[in-house]
């Protein structure tokens, strides 16, 4: 897994995972991920890409979102997913992604830009 450090006024504040393949297919690898990120370097922020996650995560009806990101919740972490979810035409899912967008924990956005300025925000 490899991710990089970003700093908001010289502190570490989030990070940034950078890989191009998909890590996140089920809760265990969710959790895997943040326990690594956590012990590694002490951040509760992470950001990745909707490239990370299984192309299942978005077929709400197989509960596999709500499994994982339950965890990012459950373990005091924050997560911001970057992407362009305009591709997904379910009603539910659009939904999904309001709701989280309008918590303190997960958000769904365009850039990285974006996600540092929900996180920051939350």
């Amino acid at each position: 897994m490899n991710y990089r450090i970003i700093n908001n006024d010289d502190k570490p504040f989030v990070v940034r995972l950078e890989d191009d393949k998909i890590l996140i297919r089920d809760e265990q690898s969710m959790l895997d991920m943040l326990m690594t990120i956590a012990y590694d370097t002490g951040l509760s922020k992470v950001i990745i890409d909707k490239d990370n996650l299984t192309e299942d995560f978005f077929i709400l009806s197989n509960k596999i979102a709500g499994n994982i990101l339950q965890k990012v919740v459950n373990y005091n972490m924050k997560l911001a997913i970057i992407g362009d979810f305009s591709k997904y035409d379910s009603k539910a899912l659009r939904d999904f992604i309001y709701e989280c967008n309008s918590g303190k924990d997960i958000f769904f956005v365009e850039d990285e830009t974006m996600a540092l300025k929900m996180l920051k925000d939350n």
